[in-house]
């Protein structure tokens, strides 16, 4: 491979690798500055800009010239380019009628035209429809709010669908009113069980939606022209996008790591703000609550400060909203990701800081046990993300700081005070970073031969090798990974169990095996997928990611993060293998390996916990429909409640602490240890596990060397 391709995937790695999904968070952006606009009265007619029209021309051109997937701009594509800014738009049918999309159909099978062209002119007038929709749906329901709630009955037994996005669109103003009714009738509920006085909650909806409504109205241009170009590279994969002029420059200052604020991904996800990732060292990582998948519809400033509802709000405002000096505290209202009910919400507390590269530096601690009379020591070494100093590199600086440099680090300090009997390597939660730390990296554990392969659109495969043919550690090694592990964590992790040189432990990672690309243009800029990453056995780690030789059950929920989780993602496949030696010290002892783990697990009580907890949330995200009758939704939060109290306790006995009465006290608990930092907190239970894998194979190793000897 040659020296400049390198350099170039080098830097396209980092930059979309670690942070693959701060494209996607700032889709939705937009140009306008809310505080220097006066909110119009009605919706104004919306008209595309001749600086918009060039640039969707170039989109086209270069999506179906450079573009990874080889696509044609045709009726097929106009189709699902038509359906996918609607469902954009409108994904829970909540504002269009049956009869406008009825209208809308002529421009079904159209839009292939107008792409090639630069005719901007369906997309604005189906937006243009849509906004008056919204403006007039969300003025009656303020007059509802303001005159009618009295009337809402919470003795029927009526329900809402958690999730209208397959349903079918409404046929009538009538039905919308319905679900609407029901939909304020969940909100009013919530918050009366929440203890909140009919007056509080009267005004927390005006507000709510009176929010909603200004910033609707505000509305401008370049809002219209984002989400439609966005429904057209969607098409392609969901992390080629467009980037309006405002979100470029927020994507450019996010990629510096150096805005002070909580360390979080977010995206738009219809009227709300989803968190996609925490950025490993930063504050919400460090805090503990916030997690994927969140949905953030409220901010506060400090102690005191009013929470607002930023439901509705566009991201950009939201960003604005969280972030803040360093030191402050900012106060989030969350609906949890397992929360199928858009107004249960818990309130999360986070000191803001300054995301730097420190904080995620890899570090490393001892894992004391005892097996057979023997005492053994494995070392344990954690790696938040794939990180260099590109800068200190290039200049020459002889103590540049890097992952591998630090790991190597690290593992010599650990072998000059102690005989290590094995390594577990912690890549949870690690989303990429550096191509060139992960190759690296695996140099460190294999003698020579490839790490990773890479395709370009051009069909081109470029091998990727070990630089330095020194072999620094030998013994037994477990690599231990998530869903939340995904692109340069996955090349490590697939290489080594693709080599057979160590055994991967945990759940199947996130599956993002595509490389982007940024493109500037005439108006704003492009993120195009140009490449996709293969292991040296030949297999994608796109959409599958790597599947753990011994698994372990997750928290997580597959179905909302996860490559195999987004509409669109490229596929899984697969080419010709790389040219390497298999060394296969894993393959002969998994079998046995799992059943002496699975024999253990059966009568380790945090692990029948977490099957517990699984258990719980499994049975929330099966629901497919919420009761809006008082008597039947207080019972369902009751018995939720009671179940995750009891997860709680359980965990607080096997730590010996004293039980906790109500969630609210170990919330607050909870709150007090996250504010003061716990740096010292001891292995959790799978750490511990892999320690306990590691003695299974070395006595498996011993015993076959034992009988080797004896035959010779």
């Amino acid at each position: 491979m040659t020296k400049q391709y390198l350099l170039i995937i080098q830097s396209i790695f980092v930059l979309f690798l670690s942070f693959s999904s701060l494209a996607t968070a700032n889709q939705q952006n937009s140009i306008i500055d809310a505080k220097s606009i006066t909110t119009p009265q009605k919706a104004v007619a919306l008209e595309p800009t001749r600086d918009q029209q060039e640039a969707s021309l170039y989109i086209a051109r270069s999506l179906s010239l450079n573009h990874y997937e080889k696509m044609n701009i045709d009726r097929t594509m106009s189709e699902k380019v038509y359906t996918t800014y609607l469902n954009s738009l409108d994904r829970s049918r909540l504002y269009l009628l049956k009869s406008d999309i009825d209208d809308f159909d002529i421009y079904k099978f159209r839009l292939d035209s107008a792409l090639k062209t630069g005719q901007l002119g369906p997309a604005f007038r189906i937006y243009n429809l849509y906004q008056m929709r919204v403006v007039s749906r969300l003025k009656k329901q303020l007059a509802f709010i303001k005159h009618k709630l009295p009337t809402l009955d919470f003795t029927k037994d009526e329900t809402i669908l958690s999730d209208r996005s397959k349903s079918k669109w409404a046929e009538s103003e009538d039905v919308l009113d319905d679900i609407w009714r029901r939909r304020t009738k969940s909100a009013v509920l919530s918050l009366k069980l929440d203890g909140k006085k009919p007056e509080e909650i009267k005004k927390t909806l005006i507000k709510r939606y009176e929010n909603q409504l200004k910033r609707t109205l505000q509305v401008s241009g370049e809002d219209v022209f984002s989400a439609y170009m966005n429904a057209f590279t969607a098409i392609y994969d969901p992390h080629t996008s467009y980037f309006s002029p405002r979100s470029s420059e927020n994507f450019n200052i996010n990629m510096s790591l150096s805005l002070e604020g909580i360390g979080a991904v977010l995206q738009s996800d219809n009227e709300f703000t989803k968190v996609v990732r925490l950025v490993p060292g930063g504050p919400a990582q460090k805090q503990g609550q916030l997690g994927a998948a969140d949905r953030i519809v409220g901010v506060a400033q400090g102690e005191k400060g009013e929470m607002v509802n930023v439901i509705g709000w566009r991201l950009d405002e939201v960003v604005d909203k969280i972030r803040g000096p360093k030191h402050s505290l900012v106060r989030l209202e969350v609906i949890p990701s397992e929360s199928k009910i858009d107004t249960n919400t818990e309130e999360i507390r986070i000191v803001r800081d300054k995301v730097t590269l420190e904080e995620q530096d890899a570090s490393s601690k001892l894992l004391h046990l005892e097996r057979d009379g023997h005492k053994r020591t494995i070392g344990v070494i954690t790696i938040p993300t794939f990180y260099a100093d590109f800068k200190g590199m290039q200049e020459g600086d002889p103590n540049y700081k890097s992952t591998t440099r630090d790991v190597l680090k690290l593992l010599n300090d650990m072998r000059d005070k102690n005989k290590l009997d094995g390594l577990v390597i912690d890549l949870r939660a690690n989303g990429g970073g550096s191509l060139d730390e992960a190759n690296r990296l695996t140099g460190l554990f294999i003698d020579q031969g490839p790490t990773v392969q890479i395709r370009s659109a051009s069909n081109r495969v470029e091998v990727m090798e070990d630089p330095d043919p020194k072999l620094v550690y030998n013994g037994p090694l477990i690599v231990l990974v998530n869903r939340l592990s995904a692109s340069a964590s996955e090349i490590f992790a697939g290489a080594i169990q693709d080599y057979g040189r160590g055994l991967i432990m945990g759940s199947p990672t996130f599956g993002k095996g595509t490389v982007q690309s940024v493109r500037p243009l005439n108006h704003g800029q492009l993120k195009i997928t140009q490449a996709k990453f293969y292991r040296i056995s030949g297999a994608s780690t796109q959409h599958k990611g790597v599947i753990p030789g011994m698994l372990l059950p997750t928290t997580i929920d597959r179905t909302k993060v996860g490559e195999d989780a987004l509409d669109n993602a490229l596929p899984w496949d697969s080419i010709k293998p790389a040219n390497y030696h298999y060394l296969n010290y894993i393959q002969p002892f998994l079998k046995r390996l799992n059943e002496k783990h699975n024999q253990r697990m059966k009568g380790n009580p945090e692990y029948s916990i977490l099957l517990e907890e699984i258990a719980l949330l499994e049975s929330e995200r099966t629901q497919t429909t919420i009761s809006v009758n008082e008597k039947k939704r207080e019972a369902q939060n009751l018995k939720f409640d009671t179940a995750q109290l009891k997860i709680i306790n359980e965990h607080r006995r096997l730590d010996k602490l004293k039980p906790v009465k109500s969630l609210e006290e170990w919330t607050k608990l909870e709150e007090k240890k996250a504010l003061k930092g716990d740096k010292n907190k001891d292995p959790d239970f799978v750490i511990k596990e892999s320690g306990e894998v590691i003695l299974d194979l070395l006595n498996m190793q011993q015993a076959i060397a034992a009988k080797l000897d004896k035959a010779a």
